[in-house]
């Protein structure tokens, strides 16, 4: 059985949650999973995503129905900030990041940042709606 890379799971249920009609079950959930996953691993996951703000949910008897409230971009920005705010030395950091980036990741970085800087922009990439 082939392990699987970090954020794989998250993303795999992630996906799953978007495909829902509404909110939906762990049970559900595990249901339209690939693989045999215990229900209590679901549930992990589920949680883990919900201290992300990934994902929300609601009480329903007594227990929650859960509904998507990002996407695997925005899971992934979340996981970039995270490993940003643990640095000390952000502008190192950012610095080292900038300077690897492909000169075609480059120039979308700065066409989004000057985008973000455009008042009344609708998609102004510092919208955390997505997130």
């Amino acid at each position: 059985m082939r392990r699987r890379g970090q954020g794989e799971l998250e993303a795999q249920v992630l996906a799953v949650l978007r495909s829902a009609d509404g909110p939906a079950t762990a049970g559900w959930v595990q249901k339209h999973l690939e693989g045999d996953l215990a229900y209590t691993t679901v549930i992990t996951i589920l949680s883990r995503l919900y201290a992300k703000k990934a994902v929300t949910r609601s009480r329903e008897g007594r227990s929650y129905t859960w509904t998507s409230a990002s996407d695997e971009a925005g899971l992934a920005a979340l996981r970039m900030r995270r490993v940003l705010d643990g640095e000390r030395d952000r502008d190192a950091v950012l610095a080292r990041f900038i300077s690897a980036l492909s000169p075609g990741d480059e120039e979308r970085l700065r066409a989004l940042l000057a985008r973000a800087d455009a008042p009344d922009d609708p998609d102004n990439p510092r919208d955390t709606e997505g997130l």
